[in-house]
Order: C-alpha cells, then structure tokens, then sequence
C-alpha cells in the first residue's frame, strides 16, 4: 500500500446488513494482515453505528489470531449502550467464521470540562530529520532483515528523531521519538482522522520494545505480533499533518513487550495516547 487513496478505499467498509460490515484486505509481503488496518476498520465499522454528535474518545482491543490476508473480514457491532452522555459499541472481526480481533469503543457527547497536559519533548522538527527509509540505509548490511521492513511502501511517513544508529547498538534505552503523517489530505471529518491515527498507531510500539537487546537478536527468526491495543483521543487534530509519537517501553518479559505512546501535534497539544503489549519471542533452544 503506497498512497493516502489506498488506505482511504481499504478502511471504506461496506454494510452488509445493520451493524453488520465487510472489509477489503491489504496484502501484506509477510502473509498476515496488518494489526492497525482491522484496528482501524473496527472502529469504522463502530463509527458508522454511533449518533453524529457523538466523538470517539477511547478503544480496547485484543488481537485474538492472525489475519488471512486472502479473505475480507466482516465485522459485526453490538448495541451495547446508548446513554446520556456516553455510548458504548462492542465489535468482532471475523474470517473463517472465527472471531480474530475484539473491540470495546467509547463514544462522548461534546462537553467542557477541567484541561491539563503534559508538555511537548524538545525534539527537532520534522522538517529538520530524514526519514526512516533514509535512515534504515544503515540496516542493510548489518541487518537485512530490518531493511527489507522499510522498503514496504506505506501510506503513512515516518521521520525518526534518534538516529538508527543511536537506537540499535543495544545501549540505548527502551524509548524514541517519531514524528509521522499521512502521505496525502484527509478531508475535514474528525473521524477520517483518527481512523488514520489508529491504523499508523501500531506501527513503531514493538521495535521500541526491543532498542536495549538488538545485540543479541536474530532478527530473520524473531517471532514479533500485537496482543492488544488501547487508545485514548484527548483532542481534535489532523493527520495529515505532522504528529510527534513519544514512545517508551517501561518493561519487556515472558516473552512480551510493552510500551507506551503519547502523540503530539505541532502546536504541542497532547492529542491521544497509546498502550500496547506484543509478543517477542525467538526459537527456543533445545535442551
């Protein structure tokens, strides 16, 4: 998938029947859908259930098996609560007649209330950085298959902070910063945003995961999923403009990792945070 268009058509559901959904399928070089593209269509399909004058403000969800890619997934949308102020949507997403991903979304009715935030990192510009596909020139060589993951063509570009050479010599600790934004305009509609914002969410949470132990990692064995995913959207913002993501991951065992993101705009407003755990796992040794 190279272009803003692509991903706009892909997270365009089609309705089957009420609260009942189908999605196309991207297909993917390694064989497994993407997690931030049914991340995204879940909430689409949410999304399309819930009043106007209510907006998105959270998600949890759990990534329960791994996607065919060679089949649409049909997502269904149960009514769990419509009240005065919040509304709440459960959706599964399903292939072979088997659930493999599982959502709760919260939907808000507008209102004012106390406000505070952290402040923004003092990181460059985006302008001022290249992008990871520049930067991963780097990998080819000392890590092929890192290099072959950036040459994927994306709709979203990514322009690190840290130089990878900074990040993967296994000294660096657990945390980054990645400013990134849609390759194309996402029209004025809140919720084209925040579908974007989900599906590019799920890219950079494990690698930041595994910065302190790239010395000692087979890289063309590592087995790397996403378990489950939870955001919150704390105020309007565009994608198609430059967000900063401020990663970190507080702690990685038994095989998991897990980290945390908190996503900025230009003007430094907090606009969602992001927790994630995946699975990191390498072949085990015979005993």
């Amino acid at each position: 998938m190279q272009t803003i268009e692509e991903m706009i058509e892909i997270l365009d559901l089609e309705k089957i029947e009420d609260n009942i959904f189908r999605g196309k399928t991207y297909k993917t070089p390694w064989k497994r859908i993407y997690g931030g593209q049914v991340l995204a269509q879940s909430l689409q399909a949410a999304i399309r259930t819930v009043p106007d004058d209510r907006h998105l403000h959270s998600m949890h969800a759990y990534f329960i098996l791994a996607g065919d890619i060679d089949r649409e997934v049909v997502y269904i949308v149960d009514d769990i609560r419509d009240g005065g102020s919040f509304t709440t949507r459960r959706v599964r997403a399903v292939q072979h007649g088997r659930d493999i991903f599982i959502m709760s979304a919260s939907f808000q009715r507008e209102q004012d209330g106390k406000d505070h935030q952290n402040q923004l990192p003092d990181v460059p510009m985006p302008e001022d950085l290249k992008t990871d596909i520049e930067m991963a020139e780097i990998f080819k060589d000392m890590f092929p298959a890192i290099y072959k993951q950036f040459q994927i063509p994306r709709p979203i570009e990514f322009r690190p902070v840290e130089p990878f050479e900074k990040l993967y010599n296994g000294q660096h600790p657990p945390m980054r910063h990645v400013w990134m934004k849609a390759k194309g305009p996402l029209g004025d509609e809140l919720n084209a945003h925040k579908t974007a914002l989900a599906y590019a969410s799920d890219y950079n949470l494990l690698t930041t995961a595994l910065i302190p132990h790239t010395f000692n990692i087979n890289f063309s064995k590592l087995q790397m999923a996403s378990l489950d995913h939870a955001m919150w959207f704390h105020r309007p913002f565009r994608m198609d403009d430059w967000l900063l993501y401020a990663l970190e991951s507080p702690s990685a065992s038994g095989a998991r990792g897990f980290t945390r993101g908190s996503v900025f705009d230009r003007k430094g407003r907090l606009v969602a945070s992001v927790v994630q755990e995946g699975l990191i796992r390498e072949p085990q040794k015979k005993q």
